[in-house]
């Protein structure tokens, strides 16, 4: 069982058929017991990069807001995926509007809390779109998208936009993790991945054939 760290037991491990049913009512119930203050650190021990997301209100206007939710999806077609807040002005532009993504680099740090609400003096530096949507100038990489799909994420919407254009520099990006800013840090491992880590070329079945003789050991 999984014991939360400030009180009671919040799940227990499901025994006998694990269905997609009973797993489903145990995430449900598990959920409620859930304090959004311990689910917040939590995924904050996630460590990510950091991006903007800049489109253009009704009037025309560049808009943008810091996310941190970002997320590769497709290859073919290129897909990319932001997170949201249903809330948030951005979310509603969006919708039916091209939009970019600019992956933060070391540099921009004042670029990043501008947008998330500590206005820089002068205002951030843009650059120069192939497609016509805002872009930022001095980011690690920019992806231009159109709005390809768009989820219900609860209090938050899963925008999923189709890359039209790309743009990558060399430049560091800006890593965020526990709350904080970082740099990137040292190597760990000098061998390149470039392959799909579910893929049969990475060895995944192989992989999870070990798994499933080890869980049925025990």
């Amino acid at each position: 069982m999984i014991r939360d760290t400030h009180g009671p037991v919040v799940c227990a491990t499901l025994k006998g058929n694990n269905t997609p049913n009973s797993f489903q009512e145990y995430t449900m119930s598990a959920t409620s017991m859930i304090d959004p203050r311990d689910l917040r650190h939590a995924f904050g021990r996630f460590g990510t990069g950091v991006t903007v997301v800049t489109t253009t209100s009704g009037d025309g206007q560049a808009h943008g807001a810091t996310v941190s939710a970002f997320t590769s999806v497709s290859l073919d077609p290129p897909l990319a995926q932001v997170t949201l807040m249903r809330s948030s002005k951005l979310a509603t532009f969006v919708k039916d509007r091209p939009f970019a993504i600019n992956v933060m680099s070391m540099g921009q740090l004042g670029t990043c809390l501008h947008f998330a609400g500590k206005p820089m003096k002068g205002g951030p530096a843009w650059g120069r779109s192939a497609t016509g949507v805002p872009v930022l100038a001095g980011n690690a990489a920019t992806l231009e998208c159109r709005p390809w799909r768009i989820y219900d994420g609860g209090d938050h919407l899963i925008v999923v936009g189709e890359v039209e254009h790309l743009e990558i520099t060399p430049l560091d990006p800006l890593i965020f993790f526990g709350g904080k800013f970082h740099h990137l840090g040292r190597l760990v491992d000098g061998t390149p991945w470039e392959q799909c880590g579910d893929g049969h070329e990475a060895g995944w079945i192989t992989g999870a054939a070990a798994f499933g003789r080890l869980s049925a050991a025990v």
